[in-house]
Formats: structure tokens, sequence, C-alpha cells
């Protein structure tokens, strides 16, 4: 039995803390990643904490295909209506992909030309693996910040490709498919 898109509600730091399981079984992934989320008052704030005993990335352009390497992503629905989504992608490097997707037919159209203005991200190197941090503008998404209550569509998500291994991926709200671009998978984010 498939299960239900999970629920978090954000806050103020410290934020709520997430685990990402493997995407298709829901099992614990070969190598870990805690995400914490939190909001201010103009910023959703992302942290992955990756293990990862090789992290790489060879990727430096702005809106390269970053999903082709190790990466952490963020796919955001504020609208709620599953028609339209923003996704945001960071690897190892602290390249940035941003991109909207826009449902046509049975597939989805990508719009690179759309950037996530005043969007801040770090990386650095741990003695485990990587994290990476995102502050994320509301006003780069919609045109208000969300009010007390408002729920938006989410997914949290891991690409990682260990050396010698096939690709794993790890999301939060696990869409049960070999792909992540199933918005009826993405969890419930309320502010």
């Amino acid at each position: 039995m498939e299960q239900e898109p999970l629920r978090v509600r954000v806050g103020p730091e410290p934020g709520a803390s997430l685990a990402l399981v493997e995407n298709v079984t829901g099992n614990a992934p070969q190598q870990a990643t805690q995400v914490t989320i939190a909001r201010d008052a103009g910023h959703l704030h992302v942290r992955f904490e990756c293990e990862d005993a090789q992290p790489w990335a060879t990727i430096t352009r702005r809106d390269g295909p970053l999903y082709q390497e190790e990466v952490v992503e963020v796919f955001l629905n504020p609208f709620g209506d599953l028609e339209c989504y923003f996704e945001i992608e960071v690897n190892p490097l602290n390249t940035v992909l941003d991109l909207m997707l826009r449902r046509i037919g049975k597939g989805w159209r990508k719009e690179f030309a759309w950037t996530c203005e005043g969007l801040e991200t770090s990386v650095s190197m741990t003695e485990t693996g990587w994290t990476a941090s995102l502050a994320i503008p509301f006003a780069a998404l919609v045109a208000e910040p969300p009010a007390s209550g408002t729920i938006w569509r989410a997914n949290f998500l891991r690409i990682d490709r260990p050396a010698g291994c096939p690709r794993e991926l790890s999301a939060w709200s696990p869409t049960g498919r070999a792909g992540f671009h199933e918005v009826d998978r993405f969890g419930f984010v309320e502010f």
C-alpha cells in the first residue's frame, strides 16, 4: 500500500528536522541525509547534511545539468495546484540550478529562464560528507510570505552517486518510483 505524503510544520530556527529515505522503497539509504527547514520573515531556510564517503561534482556553470552528478534538491509548489513548481539544486561545489516546471499534457516543460532572485547558498565539506545551506526568498516565489497556517506542497531530495555503485535517490516524501517529479507525492509543509 502506498504511503500518504508526509507533513511538517515550519517555524523559526532551529526548525524542523527531516530524514531522507530511499525514494522507491522508503528504506534507509546507504548514506544518510538530514534536512533542517526553518523560516524567517523573508526566507525559507533549508540545510542538507549529507553523509558521503567521497562527495564529488564537476559542474560549475549555473543552470548546468547538476542532476547528472551528486546534488541536493528542493521542490516547492506554493500554489498547491500541482501544475507548476520550483526546483532548486545545489551540488558539492556550490553550483546552483534553478528552474520552474509547468505541466503540459502528460509531461513537464522546464523553464530555465526563471532565476530565484536573492537566493543565497553555501556548501562546506565535513569529516563525514558535505552540507548545503539555502536561503530561499519568499519574494522570488510568491507575492507575499506565507501566513501562519498556509500549506505548500514540497519535497527535499538528494542524488548520491558513490564510486562504483549505482546512483541512489533519497527523498523526504518518497515517490515510490525511480524519479522525483511525481507532484502528487510531494509532502505538505505548513507555515
